[in-house]
């Protein structure tokens, strides 16, 4: 059991390297793991596995405005989307991939496999 992200840059087409992202465990507060996304977008490891792998509620939040702005696009004051939160459960003992699209001025995820 493991959990896993990865991020889509759907405004440029690729993936969304050196984005900022944080586990949040929501039940006691604690920040499991702050990590950059690598050139593939993704997690060099995975996010929760082993032991730390618990059932509960989670956030992931991703720092999308300061990924955007360090790639030159100008953003208004304040951006449409500076971190996009993505609140989760986990609830059952199996593999738990959550990726996130996109863009300046939107969004999407869903459970990944």
């Amino acid at each position: 059991m493991k959990l896993t992200t990865h991020v889509l840059d759907t405004a440029h087409g690729c993936p969304a390297h050196g984005l900022a992202v944080t586990l949040t465990r929501l039940s006691d507060g604690r920040v499991l793991k702050s990590i950059r996304t690598n050139a593939d977008g993704r997690a060099d490891q995975p996010l929760l596995e082993g032991d730390e792998f618990q059932f509960g509620i989670y956030e992931l939040s991703f720092a999308a405005g300061d990924y955007f702005r360090a790639r030159g696009i100008i953003l208004p004051d304040p951006a449409f989307l500076d971190m996009v939160p993505i609140r989760f459960g986990i609830s059952e003992r199996r593999h738990y991939h959550v990726p996130l699209l996109v863009s300046p001025y939107g969004f999407s995820t869903y459970r990944g496999s």
